[in-house]
């Protein structure tokens, strides 16, 4: 079984940078693509970035594009989220996933990780 943890949430300030990581364990094997995924209080979880395992090809949501830099150590099997100029409105409990899909959608992905909260804030 697959098993996916968040780490490196925490408080920053806006413009600040934060990185976070997603550790998976288990059948590392069993995913084509994984992603990153936040929820804002009050507000449905949409998708943030994704990388595919395949080509390491990525992809960012608009609100993020030139701000976040998703990346994946293979050897480790990890995946990392690098956020910068952060604004309030990034202020989420972030998720990463995975599928056996080449892509990734909120519906369509197989496992999820416990999330880890990010807050910007002054």
């Amino acid at each position: 079984q697959l098993q996916l943890v968040e780490s490196g949430g925490g408080l920053v300030q806006p413009g600040g940078s934060l990185r976070l990581s997603c550790a998976a364990s288990g059948s590392t094997l069993d995913y084509s693509a994984i992603g990153w995924f936040r929820q804002a209080p009050g507000k449905i979880r949409e998708g943030v970035s994704c990388i595919t395992v395949s080509d390491g090809s990525t992809d960012y949501e608009d609100p993020v594009k030139g701000r976040f830099t998703i990346s994946r150590d293979v050897a480790k099997d990890t995946v990392y989220l690098q956020m910068n100029s952060l604004k309030p409105e990034d202020t989420a409990v972030y998720y990463c996933a995975t599928t056996t899909r080449a892509y990734c959608t909120l519906s369509g992905m197989d496992h999820w990780g416990r999330g880890t909260l990010v807050t910007v804030s002054s």
